[in-house]
C-alpha cells in the first residue's frame, strides 16, 4: 500500500467515530495534516493523474494523457515541468488565492519540477480574464511588494525551497516587433476575441486594447521559454492556457497539458467566487478565530467544494462523511466545525484549530445568545426606519450587498430570534419582501406575533451572523 494509502485507511477509521468529540477531531485534523508534507513519489502514474484529476475543473487533453506524459517523462529519468503563472497584483492573498497552490504542492510531492513565473511584465500589462475594465497596470516597486506578501501567506500550503522562480520579462522585454509578427501570422483573431469577457466588453462600449488581446500570447511564450509539460490556472484562465498549447506547437515544441483549479464560491453563498471586493473571503493573514467564524458562516452546500479545495481529504473521505449526514449519523455542523479547523490547521496548526474550535463553541453554540460577549448590534433609534436588508449591508455589515440580503432571505436564511425568560427562543423567518421593509417596524410585527409579552432580548439573524436588536 501506498503511504497515502496508509493515511486514507487511518483517516476514515477516524471519520466513522463520534465526530462531535474533540479528542476525535484532534486526531482527525493531525492525521490529514501530515498529508500537506507527505511523500507522494511511490504512487503509480495513474494514481498520481487522478488524484489531480480529481481537483481541477479541467484536465486537457486528458487524465489518461497525463499518465502517458508522466510515465514518458520517468522513462527519461526525470519528472514532468509544471509551471503556474502569478501576476501579483495584490498584496494581500486570500483562501481562492491556494487553490491551484495546494494542486501544485501535490505535483511538487510526487516529485516533478515545478516552476513559478513571476509575471513582472505580463502584471504590466493586466491579465483582462473576467474583467469587465481595463486593469490599471503595476510598476515594479508595486510587484515587489506584492510578491513579498504573497510568498509569506501562501507559504503553509507550498514550500517554496523547491520550487524554480522566473521572471518573465527576462524573455519577453527583449523581445523583438519581427519575431512578435511571426508569432502573431500563425494566431487567428477569432481564438482571442471568442472569450466571452471581450465580447461583453466589445457590445457594451468598453474599452479593449491591444495589450489586453495579446496578453494570452504572452503567457503563452512563458510556456515556449521552459517548454513545460503541465501549466495550472484557474478555470476562467482556460483559453490563456490553452493558447499556450497552440503557441507550443507553432514553435514544433510537445504542447503542454492543461490544469484548471475552480473558482470557489465566497464565504456569504450568494454564487459570487470568493473575492475581497465582494467582502466574502477569508484572508490567508487572519487570526485563527477569524478564519473559524468566516468557515462556519457558510451554507451547508459549500462544505463539500470548500473540503475539495483545501484540504487533503480524498474523494472517498469526503464521500464517507457526506453519506454518514445523509444516513444521520453525523449533524452537518460538525463536519463544518471539522472543515474550519482543517483550514486553521493549515494557516495555524492543530493547536490553534482546536484552540479556535473551543473559543466558537463557546461563544456561539450556547443557548441563548445573551451570554455573547461580543455579539454585534445595532440601535432602532438610530437605523429602525432603514430596511432591513440595508442594514444587513451598511451597518452591520453582514452582506456584501442588499441584493445578497434578500437571496438569504429568498433561501429562507433571514430571521428574528425572540427571546423570553432568558434561554427559550422563538425564531420568525423573514421572506424576501420583508427584508426591504423598516427594521423597527418587522421587529415588532414579529414580537407582538409570538405573544408572550414584552421580549427580553430579540436578534437578527443571517445566515450564521447574528446581530442583537437593541431600544425596540
Amino acid at each position: 500500500m501506498t503511504r497515502l494509502g496508509d493515511s486514507v485507511q487511518r483517516a476514515s477509521e477516524l471519520l466513522a467515530q463520534d465526530l462531535s468529540s474533540d479528542t476525535n477531531v484532534e486526531r482527525l485534523l493531525a492525521e490529514t495534516g501530515t498529508r500537506r508534507y507527505l511523500d507522494l513519489s511511490d504512487l503509480p502514474a495513474k494514481e498520481q493523474a487522478e488524484l489531480i484529476g480529481a481537483r481541477s475543473v479541467e484536465l486537457l487533453p486528458s487524465v489518461e494523457k497525463l499518465a502517458e506524459r508522466i510515465e514518458e517523462r520517468a522513462a527519461q529519468g526525470k519528472g514532468l515541468h509544471i509551471k503556474l503563472g502569478i501576476d501579483p497584483t495584490a498584496a494581500d492573498v486570500h483562501l481562492g488565492h491556494a487553490v491551484p497552490v495546494i494542486v501544485l504542492s501535490r505535483f511538487q510531492r510526487m516529485g516533478h519540477d515545478v516552476t513559478l513565473i513571476i509575471g513582472d511584465f505580463t502584471a504590466k500589462i493586466g491579465d483582462p480574464s473576467g474583467r469587465t475594465a481595463e486593469r490599471p497596470p503595476l510598476t515594479d516597486e508595486d510587484i515587489a511588494r506584492n510578491l513579498s506578501g504573497y510568498q509569506e501567506q501562501v507559504r503553509p500550503f507550498f514550500d517554496f525551497e523547491k520550487v524554480r522562480f522566473a521572471r518573465n520579462s527576462d524573455w519577453l522585454a527583449p523581445y523583438t516587433l519581427p519575431k512578435l509578427l511571426g508569432l502573431l501570422a500563425q494566431v487567428p483573431v477569432s481564438s482571442l476575441l471568442q472569450r466571452e469577457d471581450f465580447r461583453n466588453r466589445l457590445s457594451e462600449g468598453s474599452g479593449l486594447t491591444m495589450s489586453e488581446l495579446l496578453y494570452p500570447v504572452a503567457q503563452a511564450l512563458d510556456s515556449v521559454e521552459l517548454a513545460c509539460d503541465v501549466e495550472l490556472g484557474g478555470v476562467d484562465q482556460l483559453l490563456n492556457l490553452q493558447m499556450g498549447r497552440r503557441v507550443m506547437e507553432a514553435h514544433g515544441q510537445q504542447p503542454q497539458l492543461v490544469v484548471t483549479m475552480p473558482l470557489v464560491e465566497g464565504t456569504d453563498g450568494s454564487g459570487a467566487k470568493m473575492s475581497k471586493s465582494k467582502g466574502n473571503y477569508v484572508g490567508l493573514n487572519s487570526a485563527p478565530d477569524e478564519v473559524f467564524g468566516k468557515i462556519m458562516s457558510i451554507p451547508d452546500r459549500l462544505m463539500v467544494p470548500y473540503l475539495r479545495a483545501w484540504t487533503e481529504w480524498t474523494d472517498t473521505e469526503i464521500d464517507q462523511a457526506t453519506t454518514r449526514i445523509e444516513a444521520g449519523s453525523l449533524h452537518p455542523m460538525d463536519l463544518k466545525k471539522v472543515l474550519a479547523g482543517e483550514v486553521v490547521a493549515a494557516l495555524h496548526g492543530v493547536p490553534a484549530a482546536m484552540a479556535a474550535r473551543a473559543h466558537f463553541v463557546a461563544q456561539f453554540s450556547k443557548k441563548s445568545f445573551s451570554d455573547v460577549e461580543t455579539l454585534p448590534f445595532v440601535e432602532v433609534a438610530e437605523h429602525g426606519e432603514e430596511g432591513v436588508a440595508a442594514v444587513l449591508t451598511k451597518v452591520l455589515e453582514f452582506t456584501p450587498s442588499a441584493s445578497a440580503a434578500r437571496r438569504i432571505a429568498k433561501q429562507s436564511g433571514l430571521r428574528l430570534i425572540v427571546e423570553r425568560g432568558g434561554e427559550e427562543q422563538q425564531k420568525v423567518v423573514l421572506s424576501e419582501a420583508e427584508a426591504l421593509r423598516p427594521l423597527a417596524e418587522v421587529a415588532r410585527e414579529a414580537v407582538a406575533a409570538q405573544g408572550g409579552g414584552a421580549a427580553d432580548a430579540v436578534y437578527l439573524k443571517a445566515g450564521r451572523k447574528v446581530a442583537e436588536i437593541r431600544g425596540l
